[in-house]
């Protein structure tokens, strides 16, 4: 099965001024994406506004990105939604377009039992075809379920298609637990991007991170360093990325990304959905001077 590494990147969902998926700048954007050396994409993730799109409007993107991306790299489109219904629904259209797997967030708001979880994810992995893959994805500050090292477990024993997960939480020691599953086959990705080289150099698999989107050459570097094992690049590497992803997170950082990749003509609006907030007129001239005045674009050592 089709496993995750590298840089994964969570992209935003364009927007119209009519407040609809943009196509053509969302084709625009996995171009820009793949141009960058980047080795998957990830739409509709947490990145994408998941929430706040309807089930049509995320079937639309997963399409456009799966039909536009061609097999150039691998798309593995994030399928949790409010609902066990409608996650599964989603799981299946993801199956039905050709995607290369799914990730599946922990159910939000409401607080689940480890079994309450291990059963969640047993009904969607079940859903799709035994060879199918799926991630776990855990982001407790945002969804309030946390997964732990049993939960792993016992999902993997019963779903061998789960096989790994992405956790945007940043917690080393967990992490480094989690790659001890299934006998230490299990996959394991990080949210925060400034653990990237850290986790890899310990047996992780990479990162998801939407600042790639911006700074592809920095994320393409690290993971080339990694590659070769030479940490002493790849560490600083890192630190730059760590210094450029503080000012893009500083604020808004799904918001920032969008009055980038505006600015520099990948899609056609900065708009957010409501009620996620767009950047204010200051706020994005006070980003991309900082941006600018520190050469964003280009790799420096």
């Amino acid at each position: 099965m089709q496993k995750l590494f590298g840089t994964v990147v969570p992209i935003v969902t364009p927007l119209t001024d009519e407040d609809t998926i943009d196509v053509e700048s969302l084709k625009n954007l996995v171009d820009h994406v793949i141009a960058g050396g980047l080795q998957c994409l990830y739409p509709c993730g947490t990145t994408g506004e998941m929430m706040y799109l309807s089930l049509e409007e995320r079937k639309l993107v997963a399409e456009v990105t799966v039909k536009h991306t061609a097999g150039r790299i691998p798309v593995f489109v994030h399928v949790g939604a409010w609902s066990l219904k409608d996650t599964i629904e989603l799981a299946r259209h993801a199956v039905e377009i050709g995607a290369d797997g799914i990730g599946v967030v922990t159910p939000a708001f409401y607080k689940l039992s480890d079994q309450g979880l291990i059963d969640f994810y047993g009904a969607v992995a079940e859903s799709v075809p035994a060879d199918f893959p799926v991630y776990m994805y855990g982001i407790p500050q945002n969804a309030v379920n946390d997964v732990n090292v049993a939960v792993c477990e016992g999902v993997a024993k019963r779903c061998p298609n789960v096989i790994g997960i992405k956790y945007s939480y940043p917690d080393f020691t967990k992490l480094q637990q989690f790659m001890m599953v299934n006998d230490q086959k299990f996959s394991v990705l990080v949210g925060p991007d400034h653990l990237f080289e850290a986790l890899c150099a310990v047996g992780g698999d990479g990162v998801v991170s939407g600042n790639a989107m911006i700074i592809r050459e920095h994320y393409a570097a690290v993971w080339d360093a990694i590659q070769k094992k030479d940490f002493e690049t790849a560490t600083k590497y890192q630190r730059r990325t760590n210094i450029l992803n503080a000012i893009m997170c500083e604020k808004n950082n799904i918001a920032a990304y969008k009055v980038i990749l505006k600015d520099e003509g990948i899609i056609k609006t900065s708009n957010m959905r409501k009620p996620m907030e767009n950047l204010t007129s200051e706020e994005e001239k006070k980003l991309l001077d900082v941006m600018k005045e520190l050469d964003y674009k280009h790799v420096i050592v």
